[in-house]
Parts: structure tokens; sequence; C-alpha cells
């Protein structure tokens, strides 16, 4: 036996993984006709797509069936957005079907798709750009047609939520031709004018082809591009348009546009009401404390006797003065006393203090320097002998070298 053999479950699930890694076989539309029709008790859907050549099973879970807004029948010719795999317990392959569309409206939800798929990858849809809407606006602009349900809805709720609110109303055509055009430009019109904080774009239920304005590009656009929030508040809230995903903000009803575009007064003046409250508390502490405070100041001996202060501080700069001085006198006597030391051993060692003691210096009185050797002096020499009190000019004689009284003459 080959050891590289494979089991029915391995080769099941490899070519499961292929189905799965395949980009067509991962997401692809089908035109079929569908049989053998059965709606499980579990909410799954399981059916048979065919064509006039071959048929090929189909399941639609529970999960998925829940939005469609007719129920499959044999017969019935779809459009069937899906994509293909392997029941790995029976090894067969089936469409496991996402979306389900009758086939007379297949090129209106073909073309659907595409726009929303290029419109998306340009950003138009990206969660970043929503903003949140203004909590208290000063007037909300609607788009929609002026005889419909849509505008009294409206109207109804914002006079019972906000009696005082304003609304202002571009009458615009919702449905057929021309009717893109018209809402487009109502919304770059209340953009021009800048007199609305929130704009509501909607209309009320109907098929594929009466919503089908909300889904052109020009709408789509300019809701994206509004520097207004936009409520969008097409159809019923099974209905789905790219207007709602372009607006900032996605109400399932028109009514429930105009509950979130107007804040309810009475909850308004429940707040201001809660906030005078805290505010009227906090005030009460603040003057509590304060007045806590300033009862301690009234008490206190600064507030008492507020000079008791300056004295002691006065005593304080008078010692520290008194201190100053000791330690300045004392200073000085140590350093005449030191003066003293120094100038006694200046005066020990002083050539005057030395003549004083009887000695005298022989100088030259031509170069002013002193004579300490007789080879200095000669017979005839000028000498000035420098005594304690004054200066004697002499004039050698002789020079004897040494201690000599009766020695060798020059």
């Amino acid at each position: 036996m080959p050891r590289d053999a494979m089991t029915v479950s391995q080769l099941n699930l490899y070519i499961k993984n292929l189905f799965q890694t395949d980009p067509l076989l991962s997401d692809l539309w089908i035109k079929a006709e569908i049989s053998n029709f059965k709606h499980h008790s579990s909410g799954h859907m399981y059916m048979t797509l065919k064509d006039p050549q071959c048929f090929v099973r189909a399941v639609m879970f529970r999960q998925e069936n829940q939005r469609l807004r007719f129920l499959p029948r044999d017969g019935l010719k779809v459009l069937i957005r899906g994509y293909v795999s392997v029941y790995e317990r029976d090894g067969v392959y089936q469409v496991y079907i996402q979306e389900m569309h009758p086939e007379g409206l297949g090129d209106l939800y073909l073309a659907y798709e595409q726009l929303k798929k290029r419109l998306g990858s340009e950003g138009l849809f990206d969660p970043a750009r929503k903003r949140p809407l203004p909590m208290l606006p000063g007037a909300v602009g609607v788009v929609t047609s002026p005889t419909g349900a849509v505008i009294r809805d409206i109207i109804h709720v914002s006079s019972r939520r906000f009696p005082n609110a304003r609304i202002r109303l571009i009458p615009v055509q919702v449905q057929g031709a021309g009717a893109a055009e018209q809402i487009a430009k109502a919304i770059q019109t209340f953009n021009r004018l800048g007199n609305v904080d929130v704009l509501i774009v909607g209309r009320g239920g109907g098929s594929l082809e009466d919503l089908w304005a909300f889904n052109e590009e020009v709408v789509v656009r300019a809701v994206s591009s509004s520097r207004i929030p936009v409520i969008s508040a097409v159809g019923h809230e099974t209905d789905e348009t790219l207007t709602d995903y372009a607006a900032d903000l996605r109400a399932p009803t028109p009514s429930a546009a105009a509950e979130l575009a107007f804040p309810a007064k009475i909850v308004l003046l429940d707040h201001l009401r809660k906030y005078r409250i805290r505010m009227e508390n906090a005030t009460a502490r603040r003057m509590d404390l304060s007045n806590a405070r300033l009862v301690r100041i009234m008490e206190s001996t600064v507030y008492k006797r507020p000079l008791d202060r300056i004295r002691q501080n006065q005593e304080r700069l008078d010692q520290l003065l008194r201190r100053i001085g000791i330690w300045v006198s004392g200073s000085l006597k140590n350093q005449d006393l030191r003066l003293a030391g120094v100038a006694g051993r200046l005066e020990a060692i002083s050539p005057l203090a030395v003549l004083a003691r009887g000695y005298s210096v022989a100088m030259d009185p031509d170069t002013g320097r002193i004579i300490n050797t007789v080879k200095n002096a000669w017979p005839g020499k000028k000498i000035d002998i420098r005594l304690t009190d004054g200066t004697i000019a002499c004039l050698a004689t002789q020079i004897r070298k040494g201690d000599q009284r009766d020695g060798s003459v020059e």
C-alpha cells in the first residue's frame, strides 16, 4: 500500500480547500431556476438550481433567508449571489446562497452591487467619515416630496418632541426620471445656503424600482460630500439603498429620522433641571467650605492680633543683628591680634631695627647698592655709611681684608 494514500475524508477536505481558495468560486452571481425547493423546520432552505442543460444543489441558511422579501418556489427564475464549496460528508459540491432576487430585478441588483463596490472602494462609505449630529439643531432641512407622508410624519414628530423646532423643506421628485438630479441639487443647495444644521433625505417605502433614485451615483456622492450631517430615511426598515451607506446616520423610517434630529424638549428640560440642581448643590458646598475657612481665619491669632507676627519678626531681627555685631567685633579683635603679631615679626627682621642696635650699612653713593665685600671698594672710593639716624659720607683711604686690624693693606 502506498504510504501517501489519502483517506476519503482527507480527499474531500482537500477538494473543499481548493474551492474555498478559488477567487471566482468564493463570490459569484448565478442565474437559475429553482426546483425541489424545501423550507426545513430548522429555517434553512434547500433547493436545486438548474438551467436547460445542468443542475446543482444549493442551500440558503436561515440567517441569510430571513432577509428575503419573497418566498422562493419551484419554477421561479432567480438571480443568486453566493459561493461554491464541498459538503464533506457526501463529497458533493453545492452553492451556498447569500442573496437571492427574482430574475426580473436581476439587472438592477447587479448594477446596485457594482456601484456599491466601486463607491465603497473610493471610501464613500467609510465609517470614519461619519459625523455626529448636533445635540440641538437650530433648523433641520428636509429633502423629500412635498405631498408624501414623509414630511407630514416629520412635522408631527418634531411638533411633539420640540414644538418650536424649525423645518426647511426643498420639495423634490423622489422617483422616476429626473428624481436623482433633483435630490442631489437640493442637498447641494442646502449646503450652499448653510441655513440648517441637519439634513433628512428620504421617502416612503416601495419596490426596488421605486427607491432607485436613492441608489443613483449623483445622489450618493451629494450625500457623501455634504458638509451638513445627513440622516437617510429611505423606505422601511427592511429597505436598503446606497444613500443609507453614504449618510452619517440611517433611520429605519422618516418618523425615526425626526426623532434622531429633534431632541425631546421635555428630556432637555429634565437635563437642565438636573444640571441646575447639581450646580446649586456644588455652589452651596463651595459656600460652606468658604464660610468655614473664613471662620477659621477670623478665629486665628493672626487675624485677631496681626501685629504679633511683625513684632516677633522684629525681635528675631534684633537678635540676629546683635549676634552679627558680636561676631564682627570678635573677628576684628582676632584680626588685630594677628596683625600685631605679624608687625612684630616684621619689625624684628627690619634693617632699621638692625641699625638701631648699633650696626651700619656701607653703600655705593653712585649706584645706591650695598657694599658687602671689600672687593667693591678701593682707596679713594667714596662710601656712604648708613646709620639709624642718618648717613656719613666717607672716603676710603685703605682696604684691609678679613678681620684684621694690623693685617695686609691693599
